[in-house]
């Protein structure tokens, strides 16, 4: 058996507040289908499933190592449930037929979707949310394009 291990998150605080938000999700009918016990800053890995729309976690954001997994009976759902927040940093897309990903890529509301793969940022691209994940781009780019200061002048003879 291969093992890994996960880093703490960057503080206590933030282990505690994670903590704090699993506690709360499960209180609230969601199950917690892994381990996703805390150890001072560390927080092991955690899948939640019977999130529903009543439940604060399908409101949040979880800063730490602990998924929430849906299921949905059409892409059409998937999509729905997937734009149905106040966030959109980044989405993940994982089909095997590449017009459906392509499709489904282009319908989520997020400044930033992988297909089929994870760690696909690279610093030649540009980096940056939409709705409460932000606004504007980093790095790539549109990035640079940020500390240019552009100047028009045109002039009639």
């Amino acid at each position: 058996m291969l093992a890994s291990r996960v880093a703490p998150l960057s503080s206590l605080a933030a282990a505690e507040r994670l903590e704090e938000q699993v506690d709360r999700a499960v209180l609230q009918g969601a199950t917690l289908t892994t381990a996703g016990k805390r150890e001072g800053a560390s927080y092991a890995p955690g899948v939640l499933t019977g999130v529903t729309p009543a439940n604060d976690a399908y409101h949040e954001e979880l800063f730490g190592p602990v998924g929430v997994v849906f299921r949905v009976a059409s892409e059409d759902e998937a999509v729905t449930l997937a734009n149905d927040t106040p966030f959109g940093l980044g989405a993940y897309v994982f089909a095997t037929d590449p017009e459906q990903a392509a499709r489904v890529a282009d319908r989520i509301e997020a400044g930033m979707v992988f297909v089929n793969g994870v760690m696909l940022d690279s610093p030649e691209l540009p980096f940056g949310g939409i709705k409460s994940s932000g606004f504007g781009r980093e790095l790539g780019r549109y990035g640079l394009e940020e500390f240019v200061n552009k100047k028009l002048i045109r002039t009639v003879h």
